[in-house]
């Protein structure tokens, strides 16, 4: 039983979403400093002074419902949609190149094969 828990650990796919966890962990870690410690500041800081407020997710509504978190969900979400796009992106165009630079000359068309077989025939 010991030997089959450890070659399930041990697949590649256990290992590849385990280590996606952790980066996707750290991912998240970044971003809520991005929006917290430097949009907000940048951007929002005018709006979030006229109410006087220091961080977004204090914005309320109706003495109580806490809007600002949603905002800061919606914001978190954006940037990390907009930076797995650009990762994405730069992927399939490195494997763009990829593939055109291992792919195999294309041999003759059916027009010129079939212009070939007819010179043949008239010799």
């Amino acid at each position: 039983m010991i030997s089959e828990f450890k070659a399930f650990a041990m697949k590649g796919n256990v290992v590849d979403l385990a280590i996606g966890v952790i980066i996707g962990g750290a991912f998240g870690k970044i971003v809520n400093s991005l929006i917290e410690d430097v949009i907000t500041p940048l951007v929002l800081k005018p709006a979030l002074s006229a109410a006087n407020l220091s961080k977004i997710e204090e914005l309320t509504v109706f003495g109580g419902v806490k809007y600002g978190m949603f905002v800061s969900a919606v914001i978190n979400f954006i940037i990390i949609a907009f930076v797995l796009f650009m990762i994405i992106k730069g992927i399939n165009a490195a494997k763009n190149k990829e593939d055109l630079a291992t792919a195999s000359p294309t041999g003759p068309t059916q027009e010129e094969l079939l212009t070939q077989i007819r010179d043949l025939l008239k010799k």
